[in-house]
């Protein structure tokens, strides 16, 4: 068990819509989940049965996801107005095309947006993003700079892209509202794209250096699992029971990992 507060990342069961997963993460046992904004889905009564769900069940919705800035635009202030009526916290922000200039203008206003509701926004970086090291999302944010910006550090993608915890530990603690976890062999396939959607694995059954990660976050971050695999998919095909897969074996592993300390 930890004390930090841990939420399953909606994109464990992709096949879920986003009332149906807040159901299966309380059915599980999760104090807080993850919310997937489809925008040619997402609807105002869509908004309205995740909101239920999240009260009737006393789950927080810890983030909402993803905002992709792209050079013929976004959906980003919908998100906000969604995130606002469902009550997530987070809003996670992806560079898919955009020069850094650009994203960092449109990352200071999408922070804008979500500041007066209390939503803090994270720029996620991936190796096949326009935003791809953590070093360049600390650059944008340097360059928004704004209170309620922050990084979200994958444990996955800052293997893949060269990080180290020793990087996350460098970060100004205020700029890691939370990260994701999720255990990979040490070494990536060819296909970064694939192995971030598929290859995961619950903690300790890979080789990432997880337990240094957490060391080296600050206490206040909150953890989203976010283990995307086609193996847990393919094994556990009802929602609930992966969800409550993931929940069994993420505390298992730090009860295991951190039980002296």
């Amino acid at each position: 068990m930890t004390s930090r507060l841990l939420s399953l990342a909606a994109g464990v069961c992709p096949e879920t819509g986003p009332a149906d997963f807040v159901d299966a993460c309380a059915n599980a046992g999760w104090d807080a989940c993850g919310i997937w904004f489809d925008a040619n889905t997402w609807t105002d009564t869509v908004a309205t049965k995740v909101r239920r769900r999240l009260d009737d069940t006393g789950l927080i919705a810890l983030d909402m996801e993803p905002i992709f800035v792209t050079p013929d635009g976004d959906h980003g202030n919908r998100m906000v107005e969604a995130a606002v009526r469902v009550g997530a916290r987070n809003l996670l922000v992806v560079s898919r095309g955009v020069d850094d200039g650009h994203f960092a203008e449109r990352f200071g206003e999408l922070c804008d947006l979500a500041a007066p509701y209390g939503i803090g926004c994270s720029i996620e970086f991936l190796a096949f993003m326009s935003v791809s090291s953590l070093g360049q999302s600390i650059d944008i944010l340097d360059r928004a700079n704004r209170p309620n910006g922050g990084v979200l550090i994958d444990s996955l993608h800052l293997a893949r892209t060269g990080g180290t915890p020793a990087d996350a530990a460098s970060v100004a603690p205020a700029r890691l509202a939370y990260a994701q976890l999720c255990d990979a062999p040490s070494k990536g396939p060819g296909d970064a794209y694939a192995d971030a959607l598929d290859g995961r694995s619950t903690l300790g059954d890979g080789g990432l250096p997880v337990r240094e990660l957490v060391n080296a976050l600050p206490a206040h971050t909150a953890i989203s699992m976010e283990i995307r695999s086609s193996a847990l998919r393919s094994t556990f095909t009802d929602a609930t029971d992966r969800a409550r897969h993931v929940l069994d074996t993420t505390n298992a592993w730090f009860a295991a990992e951190f039980s002296a300390e």
